[in-house]
């Protein structure tokens, strides 16, 4: 009796291990489960969190074209909206009519340049007034653009932060292109954005064809052309940016100054 109940006793453990094994199993074959739902789950949600991620960056960050509208201050910062200009700023009768030619020499180097006072009166005045003043001697080149369709310099700061006085401001626009292009060679008059009045002392020169999408004031007064030295510029911009640029626009990376301004 003692031995067949010993042997009952090894059955029922024997039973016990099995059941248990069982049950191990299959709890191991459940977490698997939930663990392959789980990560399948996971590569789902990221894919999706992925592809909205995408369409929102691709439907919220600007295109170089975009970008360019945003920064359309091409200037020291906006000005409140005016109709009327700053007391010193000379009349565009003195250039009425008028073509000047003269030298632009940047950092050594002579760019020719032609001012158009037929399309432009207001800012070939404004141009020759300064430029006969001396104003721009030793003033800053202090923007630069290298992006495949806005390429431009920006000059006439005072300060290398590009800075300007917002007591001279002129207007209104003139001259702006119609279909928002500035081919290379173009000589234009920098604003603060938004605003038709907003001309102040600074001017850019564009080195690559470029898009420039107006904003609510409209384009850009083009006033002249590089009639030679445009490669000036472009190894100016060849040389690249300072560090911590973003977009493609910023600081020269080694500082651009206007030796000189002729106009005649």
């Amino acid at each position: 009796m003692a031995t067949k109940s010993r042997d009952e006793r090894e059955a029922r453990r024997r039973i016990r291990q099995m059941e248990a094994k069982r049950a191990l199993r299959q709890e191991q074959g459940k977490r698997r489960k939930r663990d392959n739902t789980l990560a399948i789950t996971a590569a789902i949600v990221a894919l999706v969190l992925a592809v909205v991620l995408q369409l929102t960056v691709f439907s919220s960050n600007p295109t170089e074209e975009e970008y360019a509208a945003a920064q359309a201050g091409l200037s020291s910062p906006s000005a409140s909206p005016a109709a009327s200009n700053s007391a010193d700023v000379p009349s565009a009768d003195t250039a009425a009519g008028k073509t000047f030619t003269g030298e632009l020499t940047l950092n050594s180097g002579v760019v020719g340049v032609q001012i158009d006072g037929t399309t432009a009166p207001q800012a070939a005045a404004v141009l020759k007034s300064l430029s006969d003043s001396g104003y721009y001697a030793g003033a800053f080149c202090h923007r630069l653009t290298t992006s495949d369709t806005f390429g431009l310099l920006q000059c006439g700061a005072k300060a290398e932060d590009g800075s300007d006085d917002p007591n001279y401001r002129w207007g209104p626009l003139e001259n702006t292109p119609a279909d928002n292009k500035y081919p290379a060679g173009t000589i234009a008059v920098a604003r603060s954005g938004n605003n038709a009045y907003g001309n102040g002392h600074q001017f850019f020169i564009v080195y690559k064809d470029t898009l420039i999408p107006s904003d609510s004031a409209g384009g850009y007064t083009i006033v002249g052309k590089v009639t030679s030295g445009l490669d000036v510029v472009s190894k100016i911009a060849a040389a690249g940016l300072k560090a911590g640029a973003a977009n493609n626009d910023g600081a020269p990376v080694a500082p651009v100054t206007i030796d000189s301004f002729s106009l005649k």
